[in-house]
């Protein structure tokens, strides 16, 4: 009836639906949990918390030095920095090391976990001969992987105020890991100075190798931590559609270089004119990489700060990456910010995981979203329906974080999806905060949100924020669980890890291989903290899975062994394991390299499987073998933690058959 009215008409039509359906939702309020059905969910989980070990030796700092122009707000400049990674890191097969950048002494630092023995004292990583400045220069991150293929895990550590590094370990097996087992080699000579806050490892080009992407803020050659500088910075030119950050780049990884000398070497270059120019200077602060349609290579989240997220669905051949920008579609009750790729928040965080139950991963995505204050809303992006032909620019995600109950909490960093009781339904986890002190300064940040966007890029402009200054600094990270309706509910206070904390990154491991996810959490000015999941008397069982490539040549057929790596073999990145469990249940993950902000997870698979017992799963593991060809392997296996070592395809009329979903979703490449 509504298409035959004039125009006007319409128009006032629709805004009179908006404007219903915004009143019924603020009188119906949130739901709630019972006191019994809050406690009943919290029993399923308990974590013992711990301080991560601290480097004790040179000073400790509260704040950076910074740029004069800057001084006035040096404590929002001062706001990132601190990383955690869980990974095998000294080749003993369990992920239970930990790479923490600690900004109070701004070290990057290996240590083992808490309470997994000291086996190697905590060990401070070393830049050697190449150019370092403690004076400007500061790590933001650091990522395992083992990015020369040799079975060992290596570290990539990215910084404000110059290029990142790769600390490629040459240790012997059964070495101990010390500063002197890493070469350190520049990922560019080009000796520019970047401001990275992410970086991630992901198969962007689908060759078989992992490449990598890097996510940038402040401007190239901008002196942000250089007290001694005598020219002004600038800060981002909108609060809601910034493009003056630093370039986001995408490097290759270059076969030809890897391994050509005694010590280890591995080369990436870099390739220019993927993305459009609006996301290439995004101020962006974490990047996720997975295969949302099916055909093995992964698609692209850049969550960033001051303006819309972006989403790229990949048609990348091998050493030709190219990718095609996609967003949601808007409904009549969806405002414009909360439609992916067309918000004006501060994209903070993003991680992945099946959450509609329907075989496809959906994405957690922080914003700000704090009451009385920028009130914002994180977002859940749900598959609601199958992708469509290249070049539709159309993804099929719509925003539930309302309706799932995660779209409120407070200034959002990294979030982590983990099934940490092993019934196959995720939880979630979620770093928050960003400045604790005593004087709130949330009135003065709301004026500056409300200037003129040209004044925002002038520093002077901008209101004071040191010491003592207080952001959303005593809000607790929530832990999200799913009760019986449907919704997510945070049970922090229950769980006793409520205490306030500004934390930035969040990682996750079965860190002493006893099928729990266990988590670390990196604070930003205070202690980091590990939280060893002790559920006592849990019967539900799980699958582990160790998804690798073999270690200097190829596999001809697949290898399955009980239990963890033996060095032999490196983490397939990027692979895709479907698990159909005893009750017919399906569950999904694929192996991870490094999504998020600042905290990376141990690249192992591991799948929840309820009351199963020791029933065996079928799994169906995709992947794109080391020459980049699209292969499966099924397999029936028992609960517990499993190496499986992946083939590469052995024949073409094989390679076929094995791609046929490759084929449906664009093609074998």
């Amino acid at each position: 009836m509504t298409d035959r009215l004039p125009a006007h008409r319409r128009h006032a039509a629709k805004l009179a639906a908006i404007a219903l359906i915004a009143a019924v939702g603020s009188a119906v309020g949130l739901p709630e949990l019972g006191a019994d059905e809050r406690s009943a969910l919290a029993s399923r989980f308990h974590f013992a918390p711990v301080a991560l070990e601290e480097w004790s030796e040179g000073p400790h700092q509260t704040r950076r030095s910074v740029n004069p122009s800057l001084e006035r707000h040096s404590g929002w400049i001062s706001a990132v920095g601190a990383a955690v990674a869980l990974a095998d890191i000294d080749g003993d097969g369990l992920a239970n090391d930990v790479c923490q950048v600690d900004p109070r002494t701004d070290r990057v630092t290996i240590a083992p976990v808490p309470g997994s023995g000291a086996r190697y004292p905590i060990t401070a990583l070393s830049a050697g001969s190449l150019p370092y400045d403690a004076a400007t220069m500061a790590p933001m991150g650091c990522v395992p992987g083992d990015f020369n293929e040799d079975g060992r895990t290596d570290l990539f550590v990215y910084y404000w105020g110059r290029t990142p590094i790769s600390f490629l370990s040459r240790a012997a097996p059964g070495e101990k890991p010390s500063a002197a087992g890493y070469v350190p080699l520049e990922l560019s000579r080009s000796g520019e100075r970047w401001y990275t806050n992410a970086a991630t490892f992901a198969d962007i080009d689908g060759d078989g190798h992992a490449d990598l992407l890097i996510g940038n803020y402040f401007q190239d050659g901008a002196r942000i931590l250089d007290a001694g500088a005598t020219e002004p910075d600038s800060m981002q030119h909108s609060m809601s559609r910034a493009y003056n950050g630093g370039k986001n780049r995408v490097f290759l990884w270059s076969a030809k270089d890897s391994g050509t000398s005694r010590e280890p070497r591995v080369a990436y270059r870099e390739v220019a004119g993927v993305f459009d120019e609006l996301s290439l200077h995004a101020w962006t602060l974490a990047i996720g990489a997975a295969d949302l349609d099916g055909d093995l290579r992964p698609e692209l989240y850049f969550a960033n700060d001051f303006g819309p997220d972006r989403l790229y669905r990949n048609a990348s051949r091998a050493g030709r990456p190219r990718f095609e920008l996609v967003e949601g579609k808007r409904g009549l009750d969806t405002p414009r910010s909360r439609v992916l790729g067309r918000d004006s928040f501060k994209g903070m965080g993003v991680d992945f995981a099946d959450v509609n139950g329907d075989g496809r991963l959906d994405f957690f995505i922080s914003n700000i979203a704090d009451d009385y204050a920028l009130l914002e809303s994180h977002f859940l992006f749900v598959s609601d329906g199958e992708w469509g032909s290249p070049g539709t620019g159309v993804a099929p995600y719509s925003d539930q974080g309302d309706a799932l109950g995660v779209a409120r909490s407070s200034w959002g960093w990294d979030t982590r999806f983990g099934d940490f009781d092993n019934d196959g339904v995720p939880e979630a986890v979620q770093a928050t905060g960003f400045a604790k002190g005593d004087t709130n300064r949330w009135p003065e940040l709301q004026e500056l949100a409300t200037a003129n966007d040209e004044l925002l890029a002038l520093a002077g402009t901008w209101p004071r924020f040191q010491a003592g200054d207080d952001l959303s600094g005593h809000a607790p990270n929530p832990f999200y669980a799913r009760a019986s309706d449907g919704r997510y509910y945070d049970l922090s206070a229950e769980l006793g890890i409520d205490q306030p904390q500004v934390s930035r990154g969040i990682a996750t491991a079965d860190v002493d291989g006893d099928g729990d996810l266990d988590f670390a959490v990196a604070n930003q000015w205070e202690p980091s903290v590990f939280y060893r999941n002790e559920r006592s008397g849990a019967a539900n069982a799980f699958l582990g899975l160790h998804l690798a490539h073999p270690v200097g040549g190829a596999a001809k057929e697949v290898r399955v062994r009980s239990g963890h790596p033996d060095g032999a073999s490196w983490p397939a990145i990027g692979a895709a394991a479907t698990v159909r469990r005893a009750d017919g249940r399906v569950l999904v993950g694929q192996v991870d390299g490094g999504n998020g902000h600042s905290g990376v997870r141990s690249p192992e698979l591991h799948f929840g499987l309820g009351d199963a017992g020791d029933r065996s799963s079928r799994v169906l593991v995709r992947y794109r073998d080391r020459f980049g060809r699209p292969a499966q392997v099924e397999l029936d296996l028992a609960s517990g933690w499993h190496t499986v070592v992946l083939p590469d395809a052995p024949d073409p009329d094989w390679l076929v058959g094995a791609a046929a979903h490759d084929e449906r979703a664009g093609g074998v490449q």
